[in-house]
């Protein structure tokens, strides 16, 4: 039998793909995937390109220090995160203490101050020339070298300020698991001679486990992504190696190498992710939930619960946030003009497009795997939801690479056959950056649309096909005026997270094109650390935003919950 009668024989071929079979919703969903795929196989295919002996220079001189720093880094902000995370959210939840209704939206704050900006912050309030070490040499008569005070640019720096920004993942998703559980399991634990230490540390954190592993990745994945902190502080890690590498040694093939090498620990966080869920073995064994009456605290025990859940607000927002106000009310004067107003200006058109265009993306992502629910959709939604793991650099070189191979092709073409040269259409230009974004930010999107698509009924499609509309009017006309919530939030993630996002915005940037990000950055590394709080206060203030949405949304999680 010929291969071609064996394709054809009844049965060996799924019946998925018989149905679904060049239908133009699956074509698009195949395309866009493999659009924002090229990306990441550039970078993979840079393995197999000659860089000369760049590489070779890497590998005996920096290679090791980059992977020492990037797994000190991850170790040190996973265990602080951990600590600053799970604890408070365990009090927020079963305890009632002073403060405690104002501390459990409190502690998301940090999460709307980007890493680089809390750094550049602390560095100014910290340094020799800041005003902690000022007061303290007039205090006690003290010259500069008589006393020892902890460097703030150092990789313990870059651990702390990274867990003060962080650690909202591991609270948010600790939180949300423990408002879940059944108090019925915490109940029996404590009829079984558990006091309420036991009870949190033998069942509520086994139950929690997968939450907590899944937040305690994303903050791992988000340390390794990190380059404005690393860099400030002089931490040589792998995002730092690969700026230096493209624009200091000018070797693209090397430092799409490291984003190889980079991409594989990446690729190792999800997979310990994903391995640690199949793992677990804890599971609820009761459907009762009742509403939670929390024990009250008073007295000493009450002072340290809310000592204990207002340090990391303050550390990680209050401080740094009076400080960028303080130091913004002294300088608005020479930093608020026409330029100012222009980088507002860029920040929210790249924010506005990108987000636009991701949702709009989303709600055809989200929709063609309603429709077709097969091995072949599923994977094309989890390829997609990975860009989120994958560094700004990471996508910037990736991005760059084919861009330029593709602009170089197209001015090689037109200089022989018309005699003209075109110049940069693609690298360089906003629709490069609005694609690197679209290929880091999506899975931000595709999260919040698919989440509330999928509390939406089967029945309303088939209504709607029984009416006659087809799939894009179905969507149109009946799920999007009732996703109108969830395509809010998910435009409102996508526009934060782009305004915030600084690596590959810095390299894919069209020539003289500035953003707050960017001169929040171009400011501190001039020292010019007052100068740099207006333009780095705004991204603060539009980024409590969605710390509002996620606060709401979780209180809401529970019936009987606030």
């Amino acid at each position: 039998m010929s291969s071609l009668g064996l394709l054809s024989w009844p049965g060996f071929i799924p019946d998925w793909i018989q149905r679904s079979r060049f239908h133009p919703w699956l074509m698009g969903l195949i395309l866009i995937a493999s659009l924002l795929a090229i990306p990441v196989f550039c970078i993979l295919l840079s393995v197999f390109l000659d860089s000369g002996d760049v590489w070779q220079h890497l590998y005996e001189t920096v290679l090791v220090s980059y992977i020492l720093n990037s797994l000190a880094l991850v170790s040190g902000v996973g265990f602080l995160v951990l600590s600053l995370g799970i604890i408070p959210a365990w009090l927020v939840t079963m305890y009632k203490f002073p403060g405690r209704k104002i501390l459990s939206w409190a502690l998301l704050l940090p999460m709307a101050i980007p890493a680089y900006i809390i750094a550049y912050t602390y560095t100014g309030m910290l340094d020799v020339a800041g005003p902690l070490q000022i007061m303290l040499r007039e205090f006690f008569a003290w010259e500069y070298g008589d006393y020892w005070f902890p460097e703030v640019r150092s990789l313990g720096g870059a651990i702390f300020m990274l867990a003060l920004v962080l650690y909202p993942y591991v609270y948010l998703l600790s939180r949300a698991a423990f408002i879940e559980q059944s108090l019925c399991v915490l109940e029996v634990s404590r009829t079984l001679g558990c006091g309420p230490f036991r009870s949190f540390y033998k069942v509520a954190i086994p139950l929690a486990r997968p939450a907590i592993i899944a937040g305690l990745s994303l903050v791992m994945m988000e340390t390794l992504a990190d380059y404005g902190t690393v860099q400030y502080f002089g931490v040589a890690t792998f995002t730092t190696g690969i700026f230096r590498t493209w624009f200091g040694l000018g070797s693209s093939v090397a430092a799409a190498q490291l984003a190889v090498v980079l991409l594989m620990l990446i690729m190792l966080v999800v997979i310990l992710e994903a391995w640690s869920r199949q793992q677990a073995r804890y599971h609820h064994t009761s459907n009762r939930y009742s509403k939670l009456i929390r024990k009250p605290l008073r007295g000493v025990p009450g002072s340290i619960a809310t000592i204990a859940c207002v340090l990391p607000v303050a550390f990680g927002f209050v401080i740094p946030a009076v400080q960028l106000f303080i130091w913004a009310r002294q300088t608005w004067s020479d930093v608020i003009d026409k330029e100012f107003f222009a980088l507002i200006g860029h920040s929210v058109e790249l924010a506005a497009i990108a987000s636009v265009t991701a949702v709009l993306l989303t709600l055809f992502i989200a929709y063609g795997k309603r429709l077709f629910s097969n091995p072949l959709t599923s994977f094309i939604v989890r390829f997609l939801g990975m860009g989120y793991a994958i560094p700004g650099t990471v996508i910037a070189v990736g991005v760059l690479i084919p861009f330029a191979w593709l602009d170089n092709s197209v001015d090689a073409w037109m200089r022989l056959h018309m005699g003209v040269s075109t110049g940069l259409l693609f690298s360089g230009t906003i629709f490069a950056l609005i694609f690197a974004y679209l290929v880091r930010f999506l899975p931000v999107s595709l999260n919040a649309v698919d989440a509330g698509l999928s509390k939406v009924r089967p029945s309303m499609d088939e209504a709607g096909r029984s009416m006659g509309l087809n799939a894009g009017n179905i969507l149109r006309k009946i799920h999007v005026p009732m996703l109108k919530g969830s395509i809010l939030t998910a435009a409102l993630l996508v526009f934060v997270d782009v305004l915030k996002e600084l690596p590959a915005t810095l390299i894919l940037r069209p020539f003289n094109f500035n953003t707050l990000a960017i001169r929040t950055y171009e400011l501190a590394n001039e020292e010019r650390l007052a100068e740099a709080a207006s333009p780095a206060l705004a991204i603060v203030l539009v980024g409590i935003i969605p710390v509002i949405i996620l606060s709401r949304s979780i209180s809401r999680s529970r019936t009987g919950h606030d």
